[in-house]
């Protein structure tokens, strides 16, 4: 039985096999589109999830409160770690973790940069690394040791057994004079989808060693981890370190709470002290864009199967007259669209396995399908059978519901006024989706655009970022020096920090007049001299520095937002001070943005300094050839600093990869948005047949009576450009409510303009009259007597 039930769908999909490609394509192409997205939230969602105790895995956060607002960030002191462990109950371990830093390892003639951190042994067990030698427990016993991941074994020690071998590394950090570290444990890799990407930890007591400061109470700055007990309260626990601080460092107004690890990757955003969310919006408009292009694609089934209706209508009155029941109709015609769905399935699994590279690369992930992990085949089950059933339903009760004594008589059916309406509502909401999408993707590429063109207060364009490592800072003059004489060159500088991120800041720093209880962070940076000139930085006032670092050592130079600060203070000659150091303003330079690329420049100091620096910054002259200009550098570079890579980084590139995620999203909204439109299209095209079938005896009587074929396409045109009018009608308030609230998240953003509106409406009603005008010119074109002949 079961089985002649399939051989009459397999029959009459075959008999009509226009309609069930179409039908097939439409439902493949949105199960593939909902599929990518799918595959990118579970990626997003399971962030982490190679911890195991993640759940109880928290970052000590702190509040820190000054006259321009809370600004929230990880930096802690170092001793909250111990001190929260004895004294916070509820709370089952804790441990100190350095900021993530390359550093040059070396094993015999091998020298590769190796990002890592430093940890703390509680550090290892916490995050259940996965250790293929050695464990976590034995892994720093001793200072001088190190543990590795398996790709880092790999590349410097092939096959063999790398424990117990020493790596040379950790140079740059001042602790142990031969810079040895005793392999003591291999762990697997982590995984992409993981905040954390570091290929070896050595002991935090090892770093802790060479920076003392790391121990005061008043001096912030690593991360403080900590493991709950399964039973404690969260909120406890953040009521106790509240004002934990306060406790500790004498006058601080600065608060203390837990971030838990599920949210580090998808609610990482704070604004003013509180969380307010942040990737997380992105995964939940997208499940809701899939969700939409998965429904749009089960509309299309919808609309091509009642345009068949007139063909089936007599199948219908014969199965009702040979006893056949509404329910059975009702189950075959959904049997069929659940069997088409799932041969839509099947299609739309060869295009993801096609197409995965490319999305890979488009979304810069390394995404895979997993057809027998549980989660994966059941999905696509869940998909297959829900879009059967919701494609199915409508032409399944509308088919069934036919009289047979009228089919079979040849009385044409008549189409109820709800029956119509549904079908015109459905394609508003197809296209109505559409323009949406197509709006939204426009402005977030405009968002985009209107950030890269921001006038950052310097020139980000030929300029090359490099780190200070082995001889560089030492030798700098002479280095400086050399890379001119190239004459690919044009200026060099060191720096503490890159332009972009200007990390230092206290509210030690004060000035005549200034009220004694403002608490605002100042930022700080070291740099050389030449830094104004190589980052073609404006000087408003006042002078740069002397080219000598001795002439200027009790001098510095402020920005705008600093001047504006210090009100009358705010000029040339003004004394700033912090403790009994004191220096003289001799320079005011515009603006530049830096740490926030969407909000105001935040007050600033250079001050001149060799010592402190670990990055330099390099310009090439205009419309220099690249390639030259690169291998001349790294000659120079290999020559006046032998044993280390030549690695750099352009500065235009470390711009773009601050708004990434935005840049992503955009490209992202387009993909999809074409698809929507695409998957519309068909959508409407199984509309214009459905009305050219049903008015094809019109058609016939007005081409005999003199309609020409241009006015019976526009005649049949007409309706359909109407419906997609008003799904612009709907769309437009809703993309513009959306779009404005995700723009008011951007202190420096565009504005909405009236314009990407019409564009959107022209492209859908220009893609809504090709669509139609095939099927419109088709019927049109007709002989009217096969439409006009009386059949018996």
């Amino acid at each position: 039985m079961l089985r002649n039930y399939f051989k009459t769908i397999i029959r009459s999909l075959w008999k009509n096999r226009a309609y069930g490609s179409l039908n097939i394509a439409g439902l493949a192409i949105g199960i593939t589109a909902a599929a990518f997205i799918f595959l990118w939230v579970e990626d997003e969602t399971t962030f982490n999830h190679n911890f195991t105790n993640r759940d109880q895995l928290y970052h000590i956060m702190q509040n820190e409160k000054s006259d321009r607002g809370i600004s929230t960030n990880g930096s802690t002191p170092g001793p909250l770690a111990d001190a929260v462990k004895a004294e916070v109950p509820g709370i089952k371990n804790s441990g100190r973790v350095s900021w993530a830093m390359d550093e040059l390892a070396i094993v015999g003639d091998k020298s590769i940069k190796i990002n890592g951190i430093y940890a703390d042994p509680s550090i290892l067990s916490m995050y259940t690394l996965d250790f293929i030698r050695g464990d976590a427990a034995s892994a720093f016993k001793q200072v001088q040791s190190v543990i590795i991941s398996e790709s880092m074994a790999r590349k410097f020690f092939g096959e063999a057994d790398p424990m117990g071998k020493p790596i040379k590394m950790n140079a740059n950090q001042g602790y142990a004079a031969d810079g040895l570290y005793n392999v003591t444990g291999v762990f697997k890799d982590l995984p992409a989808n993981c905040n954390y990407h570091f290929q070896w930890v050595s002991p935090f007591k090892a770093w802790e060693i060479a920076n003392p400061w790391v121990n005061l109470w008043n001096n912030p700055m690593p991360e403080v981890i900590v493991q709950l007990d399964p039973a404690a309260s969260k909120a406890a626990i953040d009521k106790q370190l509240e004002h934990y601080l306060s406790t500790k460092v004498t006058g601080t107004k600065n608060t203390l709470f837990l971030f838990s690890m599920n949210d580090w990757h998808l609610k990482a955003n704070f604004e003013n002290g509180v969380q307010t969310g942040g990737s997380i919006r992105y995964v939940h408009l997208f499940s809701l864009i899939a969700i939409a292009i998965l429904l749009i694609a089960c509309i299309n089934f919808m609309n091509l199967a009642t345009a068949r209706s007139e063909q089936r209508a007599k199948e219908v009155g014969v199965l009702k007259v040979m006893g056949a029941g509404r329910s059975g109709l009702i189950g075959k015609f959904i049997g069929e669209a659940i069997v088409l769905s799932f041969l839509a399935v099947l299609l739309a699994i060869g295009l993801l396995y096609f197409l995965l590279p490319a999305y890979n690369t488009l979304v810069n992930k390394q995404l895979s399908i997993q057809l027998f992990q549980f989660s994966h085949w059941t999905s696509l089950l869940a998909i297959g059978i829900a879009a059967g059933l919701t494609a199915g339903s409508y032409p399944a009760f509308y088919l069934s519901s036919f009289n047979p004594v009228f089919v079979l008589k040849g009385i044409r059916i008549k189409t109820s006024g709800s029956a119509v309406f549904i079908r015109k509502g459905l394609v508003i909401t197809q296209f109505s989706a559409s323009v949406i999408l197509i709006i939204c993707t426009v402005i977030i590429y405009q968002q985009v655009q209107h950030i890269r063109n921001r006038d950052m207060g310097y020139s980000k364009d030929n300029l090359v970022y490099m780190d200070l490592q082995g001889n560089m800072k030492k030798n700098f003059e002479v280095l400086k020096n050399r890379l001119i004489a190239t004459g690919y060159v044009e200026n060099t500088a060191t720096s503490l920090h890159d332009a972009l991120h200007v990390y230092s800041n206290g509210t030690g720093i004060s000035w005549q007049g200034k009220d004694p209880h403002m608490q605002i962070p100042i930022h700080s940076n070291a740099v050389s001299p030449e830094y104004l000139s190589t980052m073609h930085m404006q000087l408003l006032s006042g002078r740069d520095f002397y080219p000598s670092f001795g002439a200027d050592s009790l001098s510095v130079i402020i920005n705008e937002s600093m001047a504006k600060l210090m009100g009358k203070e705010g000029k040339t000659g003004s004394i700033l001070s912090s403790g009994p150091y004191h220096a003289q303003v001799i320079g005011i330079i515009k603006d530049f943005v830096y740490n926030d690329i969407y909000g105001p420049s935040a007050p600033l100091i250079l001050f001149p300094d060799l010592n402190g620096a670990t990055v330099m910054a390099l310009r090439f002259k205009q419309n220099v050839h690249l390639s030259k200009a690169l291998a001349a550098i790294e000659s120079v570079m290999t020559a006046e600093n032998p044993g280390y890579p030549f690695e750099y980084h352009f500065a235009d590139e470390s711009f773009d990869a601050l708004f990434s995620t935005e840049a992503l999203i955009g490209k992202l909204a387009g993909v999809f948005a074409a698809l929507a439109v695409f998957i519309s299209c068909l959508g409407l095209f199984g509309l214009a047949a459905y009305t050219a079938e049903r008015r094809a005896k019109e058609i016939g009587i007005r081409k005999v009576l003199g309609a020409s074929v241009q006015g019976l396409a526009g005649l049949l045109s007409k309706e359909f450009l109407q419906l997609v009018a008003v799904s612009c009608l709907i769309a437009f308030p809703i993309a513009w409510w959306a779009m404005k609230g995700w723009l008011d998240g951007y202190e420096y953003r565009t504005s909405i303009h009236w314009w990407v509106f019409v564009l959107a409406a022209v492209l859908a009603l220009a893609v809504a009259l090709i669509t139609v005008a095939f099927q419109a010119i088709r019927v049109a074109r007709a002989n009217p007597i096969k439409s006009l002949r009386v059949t018996e």
